[in-house]
């Protein structure tokens, strides 16, 4: 009884033990063998009843290809809007730069500085303020001889000086040398254009002696026919060294036109003969033919010239249209020697004298006007294209008596 009467004293204590243990109990039985176990390698665990398989996550250019149409792909909201044509973007105007500002051209007077010093600097230094008498002109012809004129041009201006200003000033005479310089120098300046072309294509035979500046000088004449809107052709007939037909594919790639080309010591008639026909299949305008550097002393390659010419005039009636020799200022008095013998070789029409910016003989120029009489077409006064100019007479004159304008 004793037993029972106890059990029923603490009935309501295990009451609430029990209350609470049993959910403690359950949680722990469940923590410890409640867990999935894990499906063994290479073993697939099959689906519960009524759950889709989910699918494997994508490859990588699978993935990249979906992301890719889903960026392009456009949203309902996207497809609604109003398309661009409706509603134009407002977008900023970017800001373009001016232009660069042309480099100044540099006087003539600047450039032909060492030649005017040479002679005319001299003249005026012998005049002083002397009055013309027999003194005064020994002086003055030791001074016109040596001043790379050449002996017939410098008696020419001689014989001036004593007809027109005998008995006057200083002045007279500068006035009288520079209006005989003036007058040979008219009778060769080119009329016209000087870029003016004659023929379909229009074919210039360039000629010269090593170092004259040939090849530059005809990539100069391409850029300056480009620039006037014309199509340039360019060959490089000079064979004999390679270093001259790589220097003209420079400049063929500097300005924009084609080279025709062979290897180094082919036939330089037929390069003249493929550039031409290049020419005339591809409708250019102007087709530009460098030869190889030769002294005039060199017969058969004078001979040489003389086949290239007669290859030319096969190929395009009336070509070559301008023959033009390159010339050297530096060179002085030989300059008059070579324009006389290639002139006789291959009939030249027109002269290039070149480096007058750096060299005081460029009295030779003067020379070649009186003796041979043959046009300067293009005079060389520096490295840029631009410096390739048109000769003009009255422009060279005032340049070399120190008159020249500003703006020249």
């Amino acid at each position: 009884m004793d037993f029972i009467a106890d059990l029923a004293y603490r009935e309501p204590l295990y009451l609430i033990l029990g209350s609470v243990a049993l959910p403690v109990g359950l949680l722990l039985l469940h923590a410890l063998f409640g867990r999935e176990e894990p499906a063994p390698p290479g073993r697939e665990e099959p689906a519960p009843p009524g759950r889709e398989e989910p699918a494997p996550p994508p490859s990588q250019p699978e993935a990249r290809a979906a992301a890719v149409a889903a960026a392009v792909e456009p949203t309902a909201a996207e497809a609604a809007a109003p398309s661009i044509e409706t509603q134009p973007a407002l977008l900023p105007v970017a800001e373009v730069p001016p232009p660069e500002p042309a480099r100044p051209r540099l006087r003539l007077a600047d450039r032909l500085r060492r030649t005017s010093e040479a002679l005319v600097g001299r003249i005026e230094g012998v005049l002083g303020g002397r009055t013309v008498d027999n003194d005064l002109l020994d002086d003055l012809e030791t001074l016109l001889f040596g001043a790379d004129l050449g002996v017939p041009t410098a008696e020419a201006l001689l014989q001036t000086v004593r007809k027109e200003a005998s008995g006057g000033d200083a002045a007279a005479v500068r006035q009288v040398l520079r209006n005989a310089i003036r007058e040979k120098l008219e009778r060769v300046a080119p009329p016209g254009d000087a870029f003016a072309t004659r023929g379909q294509p229009h074919v210039v035979l360039v000629l010269g002696v090593n170092g004259s500046g040939k090849t530059t000088t005809i990539g100069k004449l391409a850029a300056r026919f480009q620039e006037s809107g014309r199509r340039v052709i360019l060959g490089a007939g000079d064979t004999f060294r390679g270093a001259a037909i790589e220097q003209l594919q420079v400049w063929g790639e500097r300005v924009g036109c084609e080279v025709i080309a062979s290897q180094q010591g082919g036939d330089p008639a037929a390069v003249a003969f493929d550039t031409l026909k290049a020419a005339k299949a591809r409708g250019v305008d102007v087709a530009i033919v460098d030869t190889a550097g030769r002294l005039q002393t060199e017969e058969p390659l004078m001979e040489e010239l003389k086949k290239i010419r007669r290859v030319i005039g096969r190929e395009v009636e009336g070509a070559p249209h301008e023959v033009l020799l390159v010339l050297d200022g530096n060179t002085g008095q030989n300059a008059l020697s070579q324009a006389r013998i290639f002139t006789e070789a291959t009939g030249v029409t027109g002269l290039v004298v070149t480096k007058l910016d750096g060299t005081a003989k460029g009295g030779v120029l003067v020379g070649l006007a009186d003796e041979l009489g043959i046009p300067v077409k293009f005079i060389g006064v520096g490295e840029a294209v631009e410096d390739l100019r048109e000769f003009r007479a009255a422009e060279f004159v005032d340049a070399l008596f120190g008159e020249e304008g500003s703006g020249a």
